[in-house]
């Protein structure tokens, strides 16, 4: 667990010394709101987590190209907010955003464009459209597939997400095939008492009854 009131401190005092020789617009500025934001994130408190995130977009649009992945970056963070919120059109919205983005700017198989067709497809598992969410999850885990190493964590969180869906379209052999894979690789890359692993071993054990 994070020290996140330790965290925040240091973040806004960061930001304070950072506000007195920059000018108002500089992206470093945009990077210290976007450390705030990501605090406040994982405290839950949303609106706050929010109102730093979209300093940090508007010193971005104002100071950099607007295909640029760090506003990608922004728009993904927001979206990832706005889901947090269950305000899902909304992240919807700031979710196609970042993906627009990045796809102008970096290569098709590039990790940063997985966290935007994530996003996007928890937003459509959370509206109960399944086909969609694993679409986008696919395009995500095609993505992780290619560019990281096999037996990175991203990558297993990819295979239980598509697990996820399979499972909640009734595909229950191919969720299996999924959460299998995810604890492969999941044993290879965290401590055997990690909250993700023993949260994909349910998983595994919780299919396996429904086969």
């Amino acid at each position: 667990m994070g020290d996140y009131p330790k965290a925040l401190s240091y973040y806004e005092k960061a930001l304070a010394i950072k506000q007195q020789s920059l000018p108002f617009n500089h992206p470093d500025l945009a990077i210290s709101y976007n450390n705030i934001g990501e605090v406040y994130c994982n405290m839950s408190d949303y609106s706050r987590a929010l109102s730093n995130y979209e300093k940090a977009l508007e010193i971005r649009q104002q100071s950099l190209p607007s295909n640029h992945p760090e506003l990608g970056s922004s728009y993904n963070n927001i979206g990832n907010v706005y889901y947090n919120m269950g305000d899902y059109s909304k992240a919807l919205s700031s979710h196609e955003k970042s993906l627009e983005i990045k796809q102008q700017s970096l290569p098709f198989n590039h990790p940063d464009l997985a966290f935007s067709y994530i996003g996007i497809g928890n937003v459509y598992y959370s509206m109960g459209d399944y086909p969609k969410a694993l679409s986008f999850n696919e395009k995500a885990l095609e993505i992780r597939q290619q560019s990281l190493p096999s037996n990175h964590p991203d990558l297993a969180m990819s295979y239980n997400n598509t697990g996820l869906v399979n499972e909640n379209m009734s595909n229950y052999a191919k969720a299996y095939s999924f959460y299998e894979r995810t604890i492969q690789i999941g044993e290879q890359s965290l401590l055997t008492n990690h909250p993700n692993l023993e949260q994909w071993r349910k998983n595994l054990e919780n299919i396996k009854k429904k086969l």
